[in-house]
């Protein structure tokens, strides 16, 4: 095989089609790249839900999130129901509520203090020890429904989606960078990578961040009938519970609640699966979350490419665009991540927030 194409995606995760799909909106017609079937459960964008988490007080966030926030709602419902259930998100615990509410409130999204007992009658299936920061404006994406829906938007304008296509290498040339493929090579004036766990693997001639690649484990519970379950944050004594805590109910499954950041170091070649920290997090939902059956627990495996501090990381090297890192907590801001991606893509000259960019 050998032709060309304007810009590729080298990696078909949720950040990768967002990418495309955004690319396409300003009439590009890209080619992805994805080593693995659709549908797989090698990285970290499969499964039903994922937290659409808004309780952030730093200024760079806030604006991706916004930028996200539109390309949701312009991704629609494909179904019939939108990619965002916006159910509400509590969140509490050893954090600077009051901070982040102002500043949600500041960007006019909703924002409430709740005292522990009005939490406590709202969620029954819930303990808090202090005051809660509620807001209505979040929930849950939808992850599976938003993956299939940006792959028929980029195809329906024309793009391309190669499934189980591995990409060996990129060369970035003066005129343009090869992508070598088993069976040949493609051309591409712009390539953007985004293969999570992969990155460095990919980039070797790239200086990035430390990206620390481990396996989590979050899991389903089973909860009591007729209870209402918001979407949740638990900043917690790290003394007594592996990390904080976050959760979502997903329909048809349970309530997902698992540790962030809180797995082992993982080649994701050859991820073990073995399920880790499964005592501690039955022990947490015992003590915080008496409305899920803490015996039930059906496990989830997925990676993190984690960043020191957590940021991603958003940039270009000659004509390479990189976006990784996004450390467990990306998913929710995808469509701005690739609005970002595709800045970078279409513009040399364009610039994330300092934050996000590489050293």
């Amino acid at each position: 095989m050998s032709d060309s194409t304007e810009v590729a995606v080298i990696g078909g995760g949720v950040m990768g089609l967002a990418t495309a799909w955004e690319l396409t909106r300003r009439g590009m017609k890209p080619v992805v790249f994805d080593r693995f079937a659709r549908g797989h459960h090698q990285g970290a964008s499969h499964g039903a839900t994922r937290n659409f988490n808004n309780a952030y007080d730093e200024e760079h966030y806030l604006d991706l999130l916004m930028r996200a926030r539109e390309g949701w709602d312009a991704l629609g419902q494909p179904d019939g129901e939108p990619l965002l259930r916006l159910h509400g998100l509590v969140t509490h615990g050893d954090a600077d509520i009051v901070a982040i509410g102002q500043r949600l409130i500041e960007r006019g999204i909703h924002a409430e203090i709740l005292t522990a007992g009005e939490a406590s009658s709202r969620w029954s299936g819930m303990r808090f020890s202090d005051e809660v920061l509620f807001s209505r404006d979040a929930g849950v994406a939808r992850a599976s429904a938003a993956l299939g829906e940006l792959e028929r938007r980029i195809v329906a304008a024309g793009g391309e989606v190669r499934w189980e296509t591995p990409v060996a290498r990129i060369d970035d040339t003066d005129e343009g960078v090869d992508i070598v493929l088993d069976d040949g090579r493609v051309r591409a004036d712009v390539v953007v990578v985004t293969v999570g766990a992969w990155t460095e693997r990919m980039l070797p001639g790239i200086r990035l961040p430390r990206l620390e690649v481990t396996e989590e484990f979050p899991a389903h519970f089973t909860p009591a009938r007729g209870s209402a379950w918001p979407s949740f944050n638990h900043y917690v004594d790290t003394d007594r519970h592996p990390a904080t805590v976050y959760g979502m109910p997903t329909p048809g499954e349970g309530v997902k609640v698992g540790f962030h950041r809180a797995g082992d170091l993982v080649d994701p070649d050859a991820r073990p699966h073995a399920v880790t920290r499964a005592h501690a997090l039955a022990a947490y939902v015992r003590e915080w979350l008496p409305g899920l059956d803490p015996a039930s627990a059906v496990p989830i495996s997925c990676t993190y490419t984690s960043t020191d501090d957590s940021a991603f990381v958003l940039d270009r090297r000659g004509r390479v665009v990189v976006g990784a890192g996004f450390s467990g907590h990306g998913f929710k801001f995808a469509p701005g991540v690739g609005a970002t991606l595709a800045d970078l893509a279409i513009d040399p000259s364009a610039l994330a927030a300092a934050p996000f960019r590489l050293p």
